[in-house]
């Protein structure tokens, strides 16, 4: 397996993980800055979540290159050509904004679809940005959205981990699978579990019976796991995770 690419993004004051051309598989502050994350109260249609995000950063004197990571939600999974699509819409305002250019994105995401009162359209929940440090003692850092797929395949259904099985054995593989590439995310930033402040679930399907031993007993849930009861974003696709480390959270 090749070795991940770490790419500083200076404009922006952090460093990514190089991953497709949708997303970066992570993101850290670099020095003299730390992350800071926005969550809507209410999921904001897309169009209209960029127009807020970008009112929200000029407020706050940051550029937009600024902005490196951020969680949404869609109406329903995607089949892959729909998936594609979208990921084709959705990157353009990027490139606007000067983050994504060339295929590479420094922008690290997340992309669920609630099971139960999804939006109508796919929608910013929260996103993340660069401010200046004022905790430098600990790292700060966000590990995009991974499920139980690689993502430099040309495709996802053929490298399902367990295709089309949801039996409780096939459950726990699936998670291992994922906290694996949650790890192999951080690993090159630095980071580990032990910096993780907040770690969240994406299944429709109880993880109850490895939640201690799996995820607990691995340290991969240091202040708690949040379960959001939601589908990964590709047809077929039964489990994904992510993770943060980061000082200060609000909610716009």
């Amino acid at each position: 397996m090749a070795a991940a690419e770490v790419v500083t993004f200076t404009p922006g004051g952090y460093r990514y993980v190089k991953g497709v051309f949708r997303y970066s598989a992570s993101v850290a502050a670099e020095p003299g800055f730390e992350i800071e994350r926005a969550r809507f109260h209410r999921p904001v249609p897309l169009a209209e979540g960029f127009r807020r995000i970008e009112a929200h950063l000029r407020a706050i004197g940051r550029p937009l290159t600024a902005f490196c990571a951020c969680e949404l939600r869609s109406p329903a999974p995607f089949t892959e050509a729909g998936f594609e699509a979208f990921n084709r819409q959705y990157v353009a305002p990027l490139a606007a904004w000067g983050l994504y250019q060339d295929g590479a994105n420094p922008v690290a995401r997340s992309n669920v679809c609630p099971a139960i009162d999804p939006p109508a359209e796919p929608s910013f929940y929260a996103f993340s940005y660069t401010v200046p440090a004022k905790n430098a003692s600990r790292p700060s850092f966000i590990v995009a959205g991974g499920a139980e797929a690689p993502e430099n395949q040309p495709n996802y259904r053929d490298h399902i981990v367990r295709h089309g099985d949801v039996s409780p054995g096939a459950l726990v593989e699936k998670a291992r699978y994922v906290l694996g590439v949650m790890e192999g995310r951080m690993q090159p930033l630095g980071c580990g579990w032990k910096e993780v402040t907040d770690t969240q679930a994406y299944t429709v399907h109880d993880l109850h019976p490895f939640l201690g031993e799996e995820i607990v007993r691995r340290g991969a849930a240091p202040g708690g796991l949040t379960w959001h009861y939601a589908h990964p974003p590709v047809v077929d696709l039964e489990f994904e995770m992510d993770a943060r480390g980061i000082a200060r959270e609000v909610v716009l």
